[in-house]
């Protein structure tokens, strides 16, 4: 019997899907590739164990960090707009709502790259279409069952605000309308999340008195509780034609209790790789955390600075805090010569991590244009606090905004 050309098979199975996820291609550019990488059920459980045991020192750490001084804040490269609301003790025990952490599988094992706290994506490439490759080409599915962790976490954290007082009538969740991806996750998180909540794109929403509204029906309504996807740090920044600074009076309204956010907005801590930093330095100096806490951080995390230890000694990647799809991202040799760099204009300006440069995993895939030879980095996420659906990237070494979607299972 015939194999089925590459194309066609990749066409039966996301022309299949594209109700719920529809850009396998992006730009023009293949997205999602048509095949299974393998792993073993030791290496799924090892990379829950690091999400989880993870999730739990940086839920500490933001703790410690929200009861200090603004030179704290200010060191970790949080934006002045964001420093009251970022205080608020939401939900202290688990440091957000839905986050991702990156993770290179090495040959030291698991390390941790960076931790997508605030706004991550491949949300529906982890929870739904991982899961619909594995049927389709015969595998055993490493996300079972986990899209119920994203219904809990969401209700979750509307009851939570619910007994802080906050009133949880209006539920909207935000993306840009014209970005597919964007609009596509954030439709498949509100379905997923069982609230009684609507899509209402960023664009619709307006800051009127003392308010955050959204255009509803032909109307502007207050919102009470938002998912958005749309980065704090953007906010910040955020001015009216006019000049108005709407993000700033908008995080004035989440400090003053007055919006309820998803991700709650102690997550926007977690969110900045200063943290990485910070995390490391307590670690070397012996200091804040028990000594199983320093076995978690030691085995896996990544050395990681403010100011860059690594030239002249070994090689470096130097990564901007806020840095996004690989963003401003470069790889250096031991003596400062580039290995890798990333092309892109954005995230130049903002100040940059040093972390220990380690090699992603090397596989290869069926792509439309042939055999791909490339770098696997691994997304794992923490959902209302525990470890939960994975999902793989196969691109260069630096895992930037072409890398491809790579379905992963178990044999049967």
């Amino acid at each position: 019997m015939q194999r089925c050309p590459y194309p066609e098979v990749r066409e039966k199975f996301y022309g299949s899907i594209r109700e719920v996820f529809s850009w396998d291609w992006i730009d023009g550019n293949e997205y999602g590739l048509a095949g299974i990488h393998y792993i073993n059920e030791e290496f799924r459980q090892e990379i829950a164990l690091a999400t989880e045991e993870l999730g739990k020192i940086y839920a500490k750490t933001i703790v410690m960090v929200q009861q200090s001084p603004e030179s704290l804040l200010e060191m970790l490269g949080l934006p002045t707009e964001t420093f009251q609301a970022i205080r608020l003790p939401i939900l202290p025990e688990i440091p957000t709502t839905i986050g991702r952490f990156d993770f290179a599988h090495t040959a030291q094992g698991i390390k941790m790259l960076e931790f997508n706290a605030d706004t991550p994506t491949s949300v529906v490439e982890a929870f739904y279409t991982n899961g619909k490759a594995c049927e389709f080409f015969g595998a055993g599915n490493p996300n079972l069952g986990m899209e119920q962790d994203l219904t809990d976490a969401f209700q979750g954290i509307v009851e939570r605000y619910q007994g802080l007082g906050y009133p949880i009538e209006n539920i909207v969740f935000s993306a840009l309308d014209w970005h597919e991806e964007d609009k596509g996750t954030v439709e498949y998180l509100l379905k997923r999340s069982d609230l009684p909540g609507r899509f209402v794109p960023l664009e619709n929403l307006r800051v009127i008195e003392d308010e955050l509204c959204a255009l509803i029906e032909g109307d502007y309504q207050k919102i009470d509780v938002w998912y958005r996807l749309h980065a704090l740090e953007k906010m910040a920044e955020e001015k009216d034609e006019d000049g108005y600074p709407t993000g700033a009076h908008v995080l004035d309204l989440i400090a003053r209790g007055r919006l309820a956010i998803i991700n709650p907005p102690a997550a926007f801590i977690a969110q900045t790789k200063a943290m990485q930093a910070l995390i490391w330095g307590l670690h070397e100096a012996k200091m804040f955390y028990t000594e199983v806490e320093h076995e978690i951080i030691e085995r896996y995390m990544l050395p990681t600075y403010l100011e860059n230890p690594f030239l002249g000694k070994e090689p470096f990647v130097a990564k901007p805090i806020y840095g996004r799809e690989g963003g401003a991202v470069s790889i250096f040799q031991a003596d400062g010569s580039v290995l890798e760099k990333d092309r892109d204009e954005m995230y130049w300006e903002q100040p940059m991590i040093y972390q220990k440069f380690v090699e992603l995993e090397e596989v290869e895939s069926m792509t439309v244009t042939g055999p791909y030879k490339g770098r696997l980095l691994w997304g794992s996420f923490l959902v209302g606090g525990k470890a939960s659906a994975i999902s793989a990237r196969i691109g260069e070494r630096i895992t930037g905004n072409l890398s491809c979607f790579l379905p992963s299972g178990y044999k049967k």
